[in-house]
């Protein structure tokens, strides 16, 4: 077992590059629904839940109430940055959880394939 340090710097990295990640991923989410839209309001939803997700990790929450919370606030922030209807912000919210899935697993298995790579 590989024992690691958790530094106030790993930690806002993880927190920063876990933003990005979900801002990506929000706007491709608002693009699927909305058509074409401003990049620049995708980055006013990754922050919050990349906090949560993170803080709540580091308090030992269960998972399924940090999922809870995160989609929760991922919808308000929809809400709030596109100012468009439930139906929307919903549809948003779902895709952007479909999406932030679907691209984690694979950044996930291509880095277990890299990191097995022999020689």
């Amino acid at each position: 077992m590989l024992l690691q340090t958790v530094t106030p710097v790993s930690v806002l990295g993880t927190t920063v590059l876990l933003a990005l990640f979900l801002s990506v991923t929000a706007h491709v989410a608002a693009r699927n629904v909305l058509g074409t839209v401003d990049p620049r309001r995708a980055l006013y939803i990754g922050p919050l839940p990349a906090v949560i997700s993170v803080a709540g990790n580091a308090l030992d929450a269960p998972g399924g109430l940090i999922v809870l919370a995160a989609l929760l606030v991922d919808g308000t922030m929809f809400w709030w940055s596109y100012g468009q209807p439930r139906r929307a912000v919903a549809a948003m919210t779902l895709i952007h959880a479909v999406v932030t899935t679907l691209l984690g697993m694979v950044l996930f298995f291509v880095s277990i394939l890299l990191a097995s790579m022999p020689g």
